[in-house]
């Protein structure tokens, strides 16, 4: 959705799902964290695609299985909280973007470098 307009309502839905997401009952999503990273709707408003990072030890499977069956909640309380003429249908995608991050930042912190303190890099030479 392009615009301002659209921006606004992307931002809208990502704050109402936010706030209702800790609610939904679903044991598939307990025991993990689940952030909403962005969301974006089409132009008419009728589909809505949210992006979900999740931290923990979590089945991607039954994750995605746990959020499509939330939907129907997410979606009426979604209703219920913003004035559109379409509620949209939501379609959760998994981003495993900050998990795999942090992945990276483990790997460089396992590394065993050994800094020379006494060295002087070349470039500070000239100062």
């Amino acid at each position: 959705m392009a615009g301002n307009r659209g921006a606004r309502i992307n931002e809208e839905i990502m704050k109402c799902l936010a706030e209702v997401l800790p609610t939904v009952k679903d044991p598939r999503l307990k025991g993990c964290m689940l952030s909403i990273l962005r969301c974006e709707a089409t132009n008419d408003l009728r589909w809505c695609k949210v992006y979900i990072s999740v931290l923990g030890e979590h089945d991607p499977k039954e994750l995605k299985k746990g959020l499509k069956s939330a939907s129907g909640f997410l979606r009426s309380e979604l209703a219920h909280r913003m004035t559109l003429r379409y509620t949209p249908e939501l379609v959760f995608v998994l981003d495993d973007s900050i998990s795999y991050g942090v992945h990276i930042n483990k790997l460089i912190e396992d590394l065993d470098i050994k800094h020379d303190e006494d060295e002087v890099p070349e470039d500070e030479d000239n100062i």
